[in-house]
This record gives structure tokens, sequence and C-alpha cells, in this order.
């Protein structure tokens, strides 16, 4: 293998042994992966793919896989507010757990194209590390994450039909789905066997 072109090991059926497949070339087949706690390098390398993938055609849909413990508010809205702003659908696929702002993430796919695999969903409220924050700071801090709660609620809302109250008391808590119940609630529109 190539020393920096990363690369995934496949057994082709049939076959006794296992070739290299550049993953890049899953990238060119517009299959987008979440497999970490989001951040701002991730988050980034998504947008960044979306938007070289979105100008090289407009008319394919995008799959982003999902198995994500969540992570970054702001860079989860910042892959959300890039898959409503291209042309093409952007299916969201849920593998393993899906927590937290990578939840938002999946909500956030072309509505009848998101789709849970029958493993965890969870969606909270917005934390952040105001604890550590100096007192004037953590005044400053709660306001803003008070803004943002309210903007992911409204999201949620927006996407799954719930009512905003229903969401805003759900998120005041861990809350904790099956795929099935994931879709009962709105947040995913399939659920895969």
């Amino acid at each position: 293998m190539p020393i920096g072109v990363p690369k995934i090991a496949f057994l082709i059926p049939g076959d006794e042994e296992g070739s290299w497949v550049d993953i890049y070339g899953l990238y060119r087949r517009r299959l987008l992966f979440l497999g970490q706690e989001l951040d701002s390098e991730i988050s980034n390398q998504i947008i960044g793919l979306i938007t070289f993938l979105t100008i090289e055609d407009k008319t394919l849909d995008q799959y982003l896989f999902i198995n994500s413990p969540g992570g970054s508010i702001m860079c989860g809205i910042g892959i959300y507010d890039m898959m409503q702003s291209v042309k093409p659908d952007v299916h969201t696929l849920a593998l393993g757990v899906v927590a937290s702002m990578a939840s938002f993430i999946l909500v956030g796919g072309t509505i009848t194209k998101r789709l849970a695999y029958p493993h965890r969903v969870m969606i909270h409220q917005p934390a952040s590390s105001f604890f550590r924050a100096p007192t004037g700071d953590f005044v400053m801090e709660i306001g803003t994450i008070l803004d943002l709660r309210e903007t992911v609620t409204r999201v949620y809302a927006q996407r799954t039909g719930k009512p905003f109250a229903i969401i805003w008391v759900d998120m005041d808590r861990d809350l904790f789905m099956s795929a099935t119940e994931a879709k009962a609630y709105g947040i995913v529109d399939l659920v895969a066997q």
C-alpha cells in the first residue's frame, strides 16, 4: 500500500486474497463517511467533499454514512448547512450509534432519504465547556448555548414534524431511540433490515 494514500482491505467474493481499495475511489462514487467525533478537521473535510462533488456533478446524489458519538455543535451545524445548500440529494445512513450532533446531521438528510440500521440514535440539548470558563465568559456563553439550543430544536421540529415544545422537552435529557423509534419520531424515513 502506498504511503499517504488511505486504503482499506477488501475481499472480492471468490478471491482468496484481499486487495486494497483506495478510499478516495469511494469518495468519487459519492460515498462519504463520518465515523468519529465531530471536530473542525472532519467537518471541514466533509464540507469540502460535498462542495467538490456538487461542483463536479449537480445531478448525482451523495451518501453520508454516519457512526459517530457527535461532537462540536458548530461543526455539526456547518455540515447541516452545507447539506441544505447543495442541489444534489444527500442520503444519510445511520450505522452503529448516531448521537448528539451526529443525529442532527442525520435528520438533515433529504427527507425520504434518511435511513437507520437497527441500532441507536440519540438526541440531547447542546452542551459546552462553560464550566471551565471565567464568570463573565460563563454568562455570555450561556446566552450562546441557549441560542444554539433554540436553533437545533427548531431544525429538529421542522425536519421531524414534531412540535417545537415536544423537541425542547425531549432534549432536556439524553433520549436514546432504536431505529424504529427514530423513524416514528421522524428523524429517519426508513429502517434497514
